[in-house]
């Protein structure tokens, strides 16, 4: 079991699929999760900032992960819908950080997510995984990079799905993102005590892994 923590576009997506096929791993990306809760809030027209509404809507709703696709990563549904090419929305990356940092919302998402970890053999991505939903993880990773660094490989991936954003407003986003998970009550953002902190800014993707898979003792490919 691996447990990858790190705010925003710090390469969680990309060394969490990577590992994951070279070990037959299965991938759980728990942030996804917490957007498909903010896709079904604004779906359903609940106001992001009522507690109680959401946490019903985390309680009641059934959240499918799917396994990567030959591009990209796992895809997720949401009751039965494939909603995973929505997640990554303005709307919902605007709201998401409100719906995540409510407790009942946090309760309904880590006990589903310790239940999948219960099936062993998987690398679980997000911000509090090595601190609070898998603490006894054997391999506890935390990738950090600069705002601008994030903000720019958040802007590439945006451009190659299509969506048209400018660099300026993904790092403002970013910035407020970053605040908003780090001061939270609940499971703010940051590094597990005995993870390994690996800052990415200067390191190629292969780098990236290279390390993550001999903090795992995990044999290099190839």
């Amino acid at each position: 079991m691996i447990a990858i923590d790190g705010p925003v576009a710090s390469g969680k997506t990309a060394v969490g699929l990577r590992l994951a096929r070279e070990l037959g791993y299965r991938l759980v990306d728990t942030g996804m999760m917490y957007r498909a809760v903010t896709w079904l809030a604004l779906r359903c027209e609940v106001n992001v900032e009522d507690e109680t509404a959401l946490t019903a809507l985390a309680e009641g709703v059934r959240i499918d992960l799917g396994q990567p696709r030959s591009a990209g990563g796992p895809t997720i549904s949401v009751d039965g819908v494939d909603v995973t090419a929505e997640l990554r929305s303005p709307d919902v990356d605007r709201s998401v950080s409100y719906v995540s940092r409510v407790a009942g919302v946090r309760r309904a998402m880590v006990a589903r997510q310790r239940q999948l970890a219960v099936e062993g053999r998987l690398i679980m991505l997000g911000r509090d995984i090595g601190s609070v939903v898998l603490p006894d993880a054997p391999v506890k990773i935390y990738l950090d990079a600069s705002p601008a660094e994030r903000a720019r490989r958040r802007h590439r991936e945006l451009a190659e799905a299509g969506v048209d954003r400018s660099e300026a407003d993904i790092l403002a986003e970013l910035e407020q993102r970053d605040e908003m998970d780090r001061q939270r009550h609940l499971s703010p953002l940051r590094p597990a005590a005995d993870a390994l902190v690996i800052d990415t800014d200067d390191l190629t993707l292969e780098e990236v892994v290279d390390r993550v898979r001999a903090a795992a003792g995990a044999p290099a490919t190839g």
